[in-house]
């Protein structure tokens, strides 16, 4: 098929359409669209019917869509090939604002066309985009109602029920966070038990939310057997941005119907890609029970495994945590130069969660102490202390504490040590006294 020209009219396109196909006015011509017909809308004299249409499409080896429109596809193809667009912007974050932006518009677009389909999905995208901003309430509003109006299930959006039990977690709603994915796990398990991707993304998510309820021996025997089960998944983040640029040049050069074929295995293999990104997320969860456990060799071990899967395709939080952790494990292995260095990492990054901060304070603290600069130490370690336990993450604040205490023992300072040993203690019986949660 010849390029269409810029402003291509219905009758020029199909005069162009005959012409290529050697076809006369009368050899198109059938009962109900007679030749004469045909020479009114190639003149632009007359808009053929939806009845023309369909005769002359056929005949001319064509959709209908493409000549009435000159688009190889249709409505709801087109708003699903934007939407596609927007969603990968989004998720490989290229052009965040201009994607919510593009979003937003094709809700109002969708539904003054009909097709609240379409306005449901990009409401959908708009709450994860929020999630990913940090918008909690919002992100919670949008994805709460498309899981409410059944547009999702766990097993063909998995991405949409993480992200809202994510939300959850930072929110502080953990007992929700763990049922959400609870559910989500019985679902996958039972429906597609050979999805092996969902039950390691469902479950590493448990975990981590078990595991901030300071249910760590439950969270560690799911994490353990979640890397186990997926050893097998491998990074495709590479082919997923060749999929993408390939359907944005097809985009650019008119080509929508094989734009949208390639921005679909674009999609598709996100998920798979980020399958990859959960394990590596199981073995930082490893990495952090073996650091609260007092296995700093073996965390190190799970927390350089973690950081070959995430590679690029890691993201601001999973490289705060992995820093944090790596900073925890070389203090505790007397590796002070190293800790420091790699809880500064971990503090570069502006606008992350107050327990994070909290988490890379101590540990850079507990770095410090070990280069013998005990004044910036102190106040490392005060600034930690206080975000992890206005955090609730009383097992951290514990271990800091009793961490800063034994600096302060080292260097004669037995008074404050004692202090800070009681409030270790009572770290640990708020930790005790935590809600569980129901057994599976």
């Amino acid at each position: 098929m010849a390029p269409a020209p810029e402003r291509e009219t219905i009758g020029q396109r199909l005069r162009r359409l005959r012409l290529d196909r050697g076809l006369s006015q009368r050899e198109l011509s059938s009962p109900g669209v007679s030749y004469a017909y045909i020479s009114r809308i190639e003149a632009g004299t007359r808009q053929p019917s939806v009845k023309a249409l369909r005769k002359l499409a056929p005949k001319l080896g064509v959709s209908v869509d493409y000549l009435e429109t000159g688009s190889e596809i249709g409505y709801d193809e087109r708003f699903e090939l934007r939407l596609s667009d927007a969603e990968l912007a989004l998720r490989l974050d290229d052009g965040g604002e201009n994607a919510e932006a593009a979003l937003r518009a094709i809700v109002d677009e969708a539904l003054a066309a009909g097709e609240t389909s379409a306005a449901a999905r990009a409401r959908l995208a708009l709450g994860l985009a929020a999630a990913s901003q940090g918008r909690h309430e919002q992100a919670v509003k949008l994805l709460e109602e498309a899981v409410a109006a059944e547009l999702v299930d766990p097993v063909t959006r998995p991405d949409v029920y993480t992200t809202l039990g994510r939300v959850y977690s930072a929110q502080g709603r953990l007992e929700r966070a763990v049922e959400l994915f609870e559910e989500c796990l019985e679902t996958v398990s039972e429906d597609t038990p050979d999805d092996v991707a969902a039950r390691v993304r469902y479950a590493t998510y448990l975990s981590y939310a078990l595991a901030d309820m300071g249910e760590l021996g439950r969270a560690e025997e799911i994490v353990t057997e979640t890397v186990e089960l997926g050893a097998a998944l491998g990074d495709v983040y590479t082919q997923i941005r060749l999929y993408w640029s390939l359907a944005r040049l097809l985009l650019l050069q008119g080509r929508e119907g094989e734009a949208l074929r390639y921005a679909r295995r674009a999609v598709a293999l996100l998920e798979a890609s980020e399958d990859t990104v959960q394990l590596a997320r199981a073995h930082l969860l490893c990495g952090g029970i073996m650091n609260l456990q007092g296995r700093a060799a073996e965390a190190q071990e799970q927390l350089g495994r973690a950081e070959q899967l995430l590679g690029r395709g890691s993201d601001r939080d999973d490289l705060v945590t992995l820093r944090t952790e790596q900073a925890k494990a070389a203090a505790a292995l007397g590796n002070a130069d190293r800790a420091v260095e790699a809880a500064r990492e971990a503090l570069a990054h502006e606008e992350i969660e107050s327990s994070d901060r909290g988490g890379a304070l101590a540990a850079l603290g507990h770095g410090l102490a070990l280069q013998g600069d005990l004044a910036a130490a102190k106040e490392a370690f005060r600034d930690g202390v206080d975000l992890l336990s206005g955090s609730g993450k009383w097992r951290d604040a514990e271990q800091a504490c009793r961490f800063w205490a034994t600096a302060l023992s080292d260097a004669g300072r037995e008074e404050e040590a004692a202090d800070l040993i009681k409030r270790a203690d009572g770290f640990a019986a708020r930790a005790r006294t935590a809600k569980p949660t129901a057994a599976r």
